[in-house]
């Protein structure tokens, strides 16, 4: 309701009351005659008429206590004044229930620890029950409580929902829109200066993912931002549970003792976060986004990718780096490498204008021994790159064909769609702290990766995040459904020149470790579906645009190449109508060989035998070695 409306509305009640006052003011103030006559007033009438006295003192002379009017959403009906009043638990929306438990004490010790609490005024309370409001108004009896009421999400609102696994990005078909969400409206007075909820945590169920959750959390920080800015609100989280890490930022945390945690947000950031769709419903980007970005603090953002026990990806990571300066981006480029990769990579990796940080790698607790995921939480590490406010990470298998520094301006987590409810972490706007870091690490144990690796991990952290558009991390990926005109299209889009793309994400076999005639995955079956020759074309033409110098780390070892060998013969045995094993190779890295082993060829002779070794270096031994390299730790890794 409007300022205007609220104050009739206590008027209405203020002339309601005395109204009643006088009339139960008669009724107390009988006649003595009349109460000794038995037959004109029964008992029955006198305890009536108490029980109606209780009630108005009950109801107009209780502590201050306002309580916020809501608009409704769901075209249900406008509540009364007496639904106000009344709280109907047996209809409940058991999605909002928190059986969390509240400690008083601990509430007591925290509002004791705040400076300026004793110059509060109000506090507004969010998903308590009768009990524990009450509790609230005793243990703050100076300040005025004011009841916040929201409406519940519609039923048929689930995560789903809010982060579908697709949207019409293009709006050929359709414009995407998210559901819309009841908001708390507050008439502006008394002043908030504290606002408190309760959260569900349904630890049996996806409480990451529980609608009634976001919801509270999203309604509290709407109304903390709705505040002036030069008045600082605390937002008080009562939850089992942490909460939304990148709504309610760690940095921002004042106190945290049990289920209790105390922000501070800045009112700032968080409108501008709340300006963004509520969920993956809607790009949070425009498809055709501003490139001509400006940044007051440039020096505060970087491109960011890392390196762990896979050497093969320097060549990668340079290419990257070659791409990032070919749009024009002169963001510093960070790479977090660990002590598998040498100094002769670090060395290129460096001369591509990479700031190497060395760092410790972190094993994922629940990954076999050896396997391809063991060590890929070391991702984590980005996190502790606070020298910067934002960045944006790449994985080190993509280029960067247009300019996407305007992604800085977005906030934690900013990423495209991947399958369900998911973002992908290939691309994403990373906000580094030590405190989020100490969270991914102390949950290593418990959460589980619905791939067994970082991005099933971070997508169980970072459930509310924002959708970019998939040009700004297109896969090179051809679905088995998908028709012969998609495949057209998504074949124009890998060679358009000038770009339409942003970024260009090789999965499957990489470039550089294709020889540069073809795209190497055509010659293996279940490959095939990440196979372009378009796309191999465009990365290899950033290839050529690098130094020469730079280069040589592009060169094939004397195993892959015979594995490239057997994977061909293995494709012609097999008659694959592509017909791609049929091109004679006419790469040079073929006849090139910075190995003190050469002859690749005899490698196929034991290929595929367990007890058969690489045992060949990747130390050059025909090319000149790059300058000394100082690198950069991360001394608290």
């Amino acid at each position: 309701m409007s300022q205007l409306n609220y104050l009739n509305f206590k008027i209405e009640r203020k002339s309601l009351r005395e109204r009643s006052l006088r009339d139960v003011e008669k009724d107390l103030y009988f006649p003595v005659q009349y109460r000794n006559l038995k037959c004109r007033i029964s008992t029955l009438k006198i305890v009536l008429v108490i029980i109606a006295l209780g009630t108005l003192v009950t109801l107009f002379h209780s502590p201050a206590v306002y309580i916020a009017d809501h608009p409704s959403t769901s075209g249900s009906r406008r509540p009364t004044f007496v639904d106000l009043w009344t709280r109907d638990d047996a209809s409940a929306d058991p999605r909002y229930i928190s059986t969390t438990e509240v400690d008083w004490d601990q509430i007591s010790d925290i509002i004791e620890r705040l400076k300026d609490s004793n110059e509060y005024q109000g506090i507004g309370l969010l998903n308590f029950n009768d009990s524990e409001i009450d509790n609230w108004k005793q243990l703050l009896p100076d300040i005025e409580h004011v009841v916040l009421h929201l409406d519940n999400i519609a039923k048929n609102i689930t995560w789903e929902s809010l982060y579908p696994e697709w949207i019409d990005e293009e709006e050929e078909f359709e414009v995407p829109i998210c559901p819309s969400l009841p908001r708390i409206r507050f008439p502006g007075k008394p002043r908030i200066d504290v606002i408190a909820v309760k959260l569900p945590c349904n630890k049996a169920g996806t409480w990451s993912r529980d609608v009634a959750r976001l919801h509270l959390q999203l309604a509290a920080a709407s109304l903390a931002a709705s505040g002036k800015s030069y008045h600082q609100v605390r937002v008080l989280l009562v939850t089992d549970c942490f909460p939304t890490p990148n709504l309610f930022i760690c940095k921002e945390l004042i106190l945290h003792e049990g289920n209790l945690w105390l922000y501070q947000p800045n009112l700032n950031t968080l409108r501008d976060k709340l300006q963004l769709p509520v969920g993956s419903c809607e790009l949070a980007v425009p498809l055709k986004a501003k490139e001509n970005f400006y940044s007051e603090r440039a020096h505060r953002e970087a491109y960011a990718t890392i390196l762990h026990s896979a050497h093969v990806y320097v060549c990668g990571a340079i290419a990257a780096a070659q791409s990032i300066r070919m749009t024009g981006s002169t963001r510093d480029l960070v790479i977090l490498v660990d002590e598998t990769i040498s100094e002769y990579h670090r060395g290129g990796l460096e001369a591509a204008g990479w700031k190497v940080h060395t760092i410790q790698r972190i094993r994922n607790p629940k990954a076999e021994r050896d396997a391809y995921n063991e060590w890929n939480y070391s991702k984590f590490r980005l996190w502790q790159l606070t020298d910067y406010d934002k960045i944006i990470f790449i994985d080190a298998d993509l280029l960067i064909l247009r300019n996407i520094d305007f992604l800085f301006e977005m906030p934690e987590i900013s990423a495209i769609g991947n399958n369900a409810t998911l973002f992908n972490s290939g691309v994403m706007v990373v906000e580094p702290s030590n405190c989020t870091f100490q969270l991914l690490m102390d949950h290593i144990n418990e959460i589980e990766s619905y791939n067994g690796g970082d991005q099933g991990y971070l997508n169980e952290i970072f459930t509310w995040w924002h959708r970019i558009p998939k040009h700004m991390n297109f896969l090179k990926h051809f679905w088995e459904g998908d028709e012969e005109e998609k495949k057209e299209m998504k074949t124009r889009l890998f060679g358009a020149d000038p770009p339409v793309l942003y970024v260009i994400h090789y999965l499957g076999n990489k470039p550089w470790l294709c020889f540069r005639d073809y795209d190497c995955n055509w010659n293996v079956g279940i490959l095939q579906e990440f196979a372009s020759d378009v796309a191999h074309k465009t990365w290899w033409k950033v290839h050529d645009a690098m130094p020469e110098n730079l280069q040589k780390y592009c060169l094939l070892r004397s195993k892959q190449k015979a594995a490239l060998e057997w994977d061909r013969r293995q494709a012609e045995k097999a008659n694959y109508t592509d017909g791609h094993w049929k091109m004679k190779i006419k790469d040079k890295r073929l006849e090139t060989c910075f190995e003190t082993f050469c002859f690749w060829e005899s490698m196929l002779w034991h290929w595929g035998e367990k007890n058969w070794t690489d045992n060949a270096t990747a130390t050059a031994t025909q090319l000149l070695p790059p300058p000394p390299v100082n690198t950069k730790s991360l001394s608290s890794l």
